[in-house]
């Protein structure tokens, strides 16, 4: 791996593995023997990503932060690489891409856990402590909008997609959970390791597949509950025709990866 050259940030990557675009100082997570890498997945995010990772700067001071720019058209790159290492896809893969690359960046430089929070200012950088602390005993931390306290609204068509496919999940999971969906997440040294290799970026069903290959890999999974933020840009995209369509093909999909194996190469750390 190479350091691209300093007026050039926003070279795209040509391999198979992340490449550093803008490089930081690591630091030692607060407190802990833990270092934490936060992965921001971002796409034409020119309009949030700045906010968003200076929050995560003042709340998170002490991880590490790459932004995964995958494939944007517009000065998402730039305006990242002003606060954050920057790695650069060179066409959208989606979020399960991105993610992917994030993990294999992670388990690259010997991370012990990453965090994922989205690049559209939902998610909240100060409740990232939490899940967190919930690695201690599960290797996979979902942050839950739908907690006893939450408040979250989303139209009914997309609420009942997101019990469907949570009762569905936590069946998979062998724990019971909320919200299957969510994309604001902590993942241990041992799910980074499966994940660098099988976080599933072929569609966007990538949140709920990851769970059932992390039953199938050994990996255990709880969640916390979250207070989720309007977007700062864009809007969901799911109508309720699109929402019972996303719901087969994940439900689909999420079958297929739990009679599929998933070999993983090298030992599970400890």
């Amino acid at each position: 791996m190479q350091a691209a050259a300093p007026r050039d940030q926003t070279a795209p990557i040509t391999s198979g593995d992340p490449v550093v675009i803008s490089q930081r100082q690591d630091h030692e997570y607060a407190g802990r023997m833990r270092r934490t890498l936060v992965v921001v997945p971002a796409f034409n995010e020119e309009a949030a990503i700045g906010g968003v990772l200076q929050e995560i700067r003042s709340a998170l001071p002490h991880c590490d932060v790459v932004v995964v720019d995958d494939g944007s058209t517009d000065t998402t790159s730039q305006v990242a690489a002003e606060h954050a290492t920057v790695a650069r896809l060179p066409f959208n893969l989606g979020v399960g891409g991105a993610m992917r690359t994030g993990f294999k960046y992670a388990a690259l430089h010997g991370y012990d856990a990453v965090v994922q929070i989205d690049a559209d200012g939902q998610h909240d950088p100060r409740q990232a402590a939490a899940l967190l602390a919930q690695l201690d005993v599960t290797d996979v931390v979902i942050g839950s909008r739908f907690g006893p306290d939450s408040d979250y609204l989303v139209p009914r068509h997309r609420k009942a997609a997101m019990r469907l496919l949570a009762t569905v999940v936590s069946r998979v999971a062998m724990t019971p959970l909320t919200d299957a969906t969510s994309g604001f997440r902590a993942h241990s040294r041992r799910a980074i390791h499966v994940f660098a290799q099988h976080y599933p970026c072929e569609y966007l069903g990538d949140t709920v597949e990851s769970l059932a290959i992390a039953r199938k890999s050994g990996l255990s999974v709880s969640e916390v509950s979250v207070t989720m933020r309007a977007r700062v840009t864009g809007r969901a995209s799911q109508g309720s025709v699109s929402s019972t369509r996303y719901v087969a093909r994940v439900l689909l999909t999420t079958a297929l990866g739990v009679v599929r194996r998933w070999p993983v190469t090298g030992q599970l750390p400890s």
